[in-house]
């Protein structure tokens, strides 16, 4: 099978760290690795982009045609992606700009490659422009060492509970910039609608990972060593599915975030934060001292010395 143009790039862009020939000669490249929204299989993209102060922008140009590219619909179903820059791998959120925000950032992609400008010219959809954010919660420096399962589950925990901190942030700005709205008419969209929704997304798929982790291998690998601790699995078990429920409403909340009740909306945050937290204490109070010695990486199996 003849290797397609995205693929030789991408091939070159990680032989030569990041620097390619062709028409991408001299351009800001990146990779771009998206889960899809339907398939749920990686897909990477060869883009270009723009530097905005400590951000990098990409635009979702699809050469001026009138439907968004495919890795746009990926990110707003899965918003944590991959991004390679030259020599660098790291994983990012993906949000959106939007209103005034948009036309800014646009304006400013358009100045650095005027490429955009030609492109927004030949279609009536106005360009999506995406930030690339750290998909880390803010203050975000997680534990100095990660040597056993116990350190990693921690891990996947403060980030967790980081992530629901920021959501709960974000949210608050939301609501405060909304009630601020002055004189008659409607209130303008909302600016952060879609960066929480990207961010509590990033947050609802993680903890669906984790917990799907759990209730499948970890759980169960611990209860066959431990089978007096039935009644424990049980119970976290049934926490995972209240958590999830949760998810689901919270999920549908931040949907009409613009015309969300802030009352609502915090009610359901905080009923959503206790139960997560009481959930992970009992988790780490149960389960963490079982995996202490447990190292992380898993150590590979020492292979069988050949016969002689």
């Amino acid at each position: 099978m003849p290797t397609s143009f995205n693929q030789s790039v991408i091939e070159e862009f990680r032989a030569n760290g990041g620097k390619v020939g062709g028409p991408f000669e001299g351009g800001d490249l990146l990779l771009l690795t998206t889960t899809g929204a339907r398939s749920g299989k990686e897909t990477t993209t060869p883009l270009g982009h723009v530097r905005h102060g400590d951000s990098l922008l990409i635009v979702g140009s699809n050469f001026g045609a009138p439907t968004h590219p495919d890795w746009y619909h990926n990110l707003l179903a899965h918003p944590v992606v991959r991004v390679e820059v030259g020599t660098r791998t790291f994983q990012a959120l993906a949000v959106p700009a939007e209103g005034a925000r948009r036309e800014e950032l646009f304006a400013h992609a358009v100045e650095a490659a005027p490429g955009y400008g030609d492109y927004q010219a030949r279609t009536t959809r106005s360009l999506p422009v995406v930030v690339l954010e750290r998909a880390e919660p803010d203050g975000w420096e997680g534990p100095r060492e990660v040597n056993s399962l116990a350190d990693k589950v921690m891990e996947v925990h403060a980030w967790l509970r980081g992530q629901l901190r920021q959501v709960k942030a974000e949210a608050d700005a939301h609501f405060i910039a909304r009630a601020a709205h002055p004189g008659p008419g409607e209130p303008p969209a909302p600016s952060l609608g879609l960066r929480i929704r990207q961010r509590c997304l990033a947050f609802c798929q993680a903890l669906e990972f984790h917990h799907a982790g759990e209730d499948a291998h970890l759980f169960p690998g611990i209860a066959r060593h431990h089978p007096h601790l039935t009644d424990t699995f049980a119970r976290l078990a049934d926490e995972h599915r209240t958590v999830a429920r949760i998810q689901g409403e919270l999920a549908a909340l931040l949907a009409g975030i613009g015309i969300t009740e802030p009352e609502r909306f915090h009610s359901e945050l905080a009923r959503m934060s206790t139960e997560l937290n009481a959930h992970l204490d009992y988790e780490e109070e149960q389960i963490l001292p079982l995996l202490a010695d447990v190292p992380w990486p898993p150590v590979p199996p020492v292979p069988p010395a050949p016969r002689e």
